[in-house]
């Protein structure tokens, strides 16, 4: 038989063509963009004392024992006049011991290493043994002024003197000045590798032991209490009332008391139940608020 070629050319030209101009069916996907909602953290109020605690400047949770040791200075801050006291209250803000240490001064910072409770006193660090609730040492601090905040780290007892800048450190029963030039220094916390952060004048700021210190956040000025919480967070207060959460994307103020006149002064935290407490200093009590972050 024979083949018409320019016929059969002509046949697939046109197919072809035919085949170009209807598009190809591809099949549609619709991927749908989960956009996560960022909460705001928050304190949420849970507990609070009796207001018994008359002057209380400072709250140290003993995660070893479920103690929570409360410093109250029952007098002016500055003043040598025996009544200073450290009480013990439990995790559901009960006082179970109202007077477990008498005799200070103006005890303020806390702190827990070698099996003792270390407090500062107006010039003096005062060591307390934990067993016995006993006085145990007193360690002068040479032209020291305003001793405040305190961080321990491993066997290290590191303190703060606001009113000469400089931040101290106990260790082996001698006390040396690690870094100096921090005005109005008081906050004081130790991260994970023995770096040291505080709040001052200027904000919130690492530590360095030539004098210098790098600001990580200028709002948090004067701070009186700081936690670290671990992947570049932070609480931090500041003693007129009011605290703050800090991250490296600025700052958020998670408890405005001042038109209630309640301070927020050296906060402490019980990191298993996120629970942020606070000492209201003039108000007599502790306060306990659950913090969602």
């Amino acid at each position: 038989m024979k083949i018409n070629t320019k016929s059969l050319l002509l046949g697939i030209s046109t197919t072809l063509l035919f085949a170009q101009c209807n598009p190809q069916k591809t099949e549609e996907t619709n991927e749908e963009v989960v956009v996560e909602e960022v909460k705001a953290p928050t304190l949420t109020k849970i507990w609070e004392t009796d207001s018994t605690l008359t002057t209380n400047e400072s709250v140290l949770y003993d995660a070893s024992t479920g103690k929570i040791y409360v410093s109250n200075i029952e007098g002016q801050p500055t003043d040598k006049d025996g009544k200073g006291s450290i009480s013990i209250i439990d995790k559901e803000g009960n006082i179970v011991t109202q007077a477990w240490v008498t005799g200070l001064n103006a005890p303020k910072g806390m702190g827990i290493a070698n099996g003792n409770l270390y407090v500062t006193d107006i010039d003096q660090l005062v060591e307390v043994n934990l067993e016995s609730g006993e006085i145990t040492n007193k360690y002068p601090v040479e032209g020291g002024q305003f001793l405040n905040d305190l961080a321990t780290y491993d066997s290290k007892v590191y303190f703060t003197d606001m009113n000469t800048g400089k931040v101290h450190m106990l260790d082996g029963g001698t006390i040396s000045t690690v870094t100096e030039g921090h005005e109005s220094i008081n906050g004081i916390a130790i991260g994970e590798d023995g770096e040291l952060y505080g709040l001052d004048k200027s904000g919130l700021v690492t530590l360095n032991s030539d004098g210098t210190a790098m600001i990580m956040n200028s709002t948090v000025t004067g701070g009186d209490g700081l936690v670290i919480l671990g992947d570049g967070k932070y609480v931090a207060s500041r003693w007129a009332g009011e605290i703050y959460f800090v991250n490296s994307e600025g700052e958020t103020l998670l408890l405005d008391t001042k038109d209630a006149s309640s301070n927020t002064a050296d906060i402490g935290f019980i990191p298993e139940d996120s629970i942020i407490l606070v000492p209201t200093f003039f108000k007599n009590k502790v306060v306990a608020y659950k913090l969602d972050y």
